[in-house]
């Protein structure tokens, strides 16, 4: 056991967890001398209060979840960091299945299911509901964005109602929504019950959009920094290992333990590295997918104010800035050999094909970073 105690990191039950809990199991925080406790969440909102109260030393977490903890807005503020980033993309947004098929069936040629949902929407007497897994979420960011590219502005033509990821089904089944936006195995699940379909992933949004990242408590993580070090480097060889294809089916069966997402491993194998729909899987690794973009940040900040989430004025993007910390990650990675971007920034929604991002010892392979409404952040 490390000298320092018991590391507690926080998870939900999603196959975006991947990293952290490979990790664990495989022994990569163990050969970094630190020794970790994983904390099964139900909620974001758990995840969110055992980080103020000093219940966890971090999280795989939304990111504005931490900058909303950060700066304040959801009670008690406990400043964070986000040192490296866990995942990109893996997010679905899924309909009630009978909505779903006759958005599908109806579709006229040219026209995107978007176009079919908002038409089908403004017909309806009654506002519907949308689920999302936090008010601070990506998800809530990324479906606020989509809707509104064809109109559909929250609270005036569709409501919105937090339910933890692995509820939505819950939620789905009655009727009490009419459909969500979580991150896999949910929606998966949701289509194998026969009770969802899905409607569009995090591609059709915001191509590579970031998803999980890790946040530490910055006091805990400024009193222990070698610890910290060692954190990011064990993460980092497990994103490595799950963006391996080869590996899929292992951290399939791994993540669907009882202990941990305790559901179908055939459900999380359809959102790993190599299935056949490549755009609903998550992605651990390539794309400097573990780098703390500020330009990331920045965009969240942006969404977070545009929606009413946070006060612009109040807020500044200095302070934003200081939770991305691109700084931690090139001191804990460098040394091990870890291809680094020269950079802080990049330019968002940019890139309709491949292109190199500049990086040390060697540039990295993207891929396209498209906005569904073809903006450039």
């Amino acid at each position: 056991m490390s000298e320092l105690g018991p590391i507690r990191i926080g998870v939900l039950r999603l196959t975006d967890s991947a990293p952290v809990i490979v990790a664990h199991e495989l022994g990569f925080f163990a050969d970094e001398g630190i020794d970790v406790v994983l904390s099964v969440e139900p909620s974001w909102a758990n995840i969110a209060d055992k980080l103020v109260y000093g219940a966890l030393e971090g999280a795989s977490i939304v990111p504005p979840l931490a900058i909303a903890v950060s700066l304040g807005l959801r009670g008690p503020r406990q400043k964070l960091i986000i040192p490296c980033v866990l995942s990109l993309g893996g997010n679905v947004v899924t309909l009630a299945k009978p909505l779903a098929d006759e958005i599908k069936t109806a579709r006229r040629p040219g026209d995107t299911l978007l176009a079919g949902l908002a038409t089908r929407l403004r017909s309806l007497n009654e506002r519907p509901r949308f689920a999302v897994v936090h008010e601070y979420s990506t998800h809530n960011l990324l479906l606020r964005y989509w809707l509104a590219t064809s109109g559909l502005v929250a609270g005036h033509d569709f409501e919105i109602v937090v339910t933890p990821p692995e509820r939505t089904l819950e939620a789905l089944t009655p009727g009490r929504i009419l459909g969500f936006c979580a991150g896999a195995p949910w929606g998966e699940i949701a289509a194998r019950a026969g009770v969802g379909g899905r409607i569009a992933t995090t591609y059709d949004i915001w191509r590579r959009a970031p998803e999980k990242a890790l946040a530490l408590r910055a006091d805990w993580a400024e009193a222990r920094i070698a610890a910290s070090h060692g954190l990011l480097r064990g993460l980092y060889r497990a994103a490595r290992f799950c963006d391996a294809p080869k590996n899929s089916a292992y951290v399939a069966a791994l993540l669907g333990r009882r202990i941990y997402l305790n559901a179908d491993p055939h459900a999380i194998l359809s959102s790993l590295p190599g299935a056949l729909d490549g755009e609903a899987v998550s992605v651990f690794h390539h794309h400097a997918a573990t780098f703390p973009w500020l330009s990331h940040a920045f965009w969240m900040h942006a969404q977070m104010a545009r929606w009413g989430l946070v006060d612009a004025a109040g807020s500044s993007r200095e302070a934003v800035a200081a939770i991305y910390r691109p700084d931690i990650y090139r001191a804990a990675l460098a040394p091990a050999g870890a291809l680094i971007p020269e950079a802080d920034i990049k330019p968002e929604g940019g890139h309709e094909r491949g292109w190199e991002v500049p990086a040390s010892p060697a540039p990295i392979a993207m891929e396209s970073d498209l906005f569904c409404d073809g903006a450039v952040f």
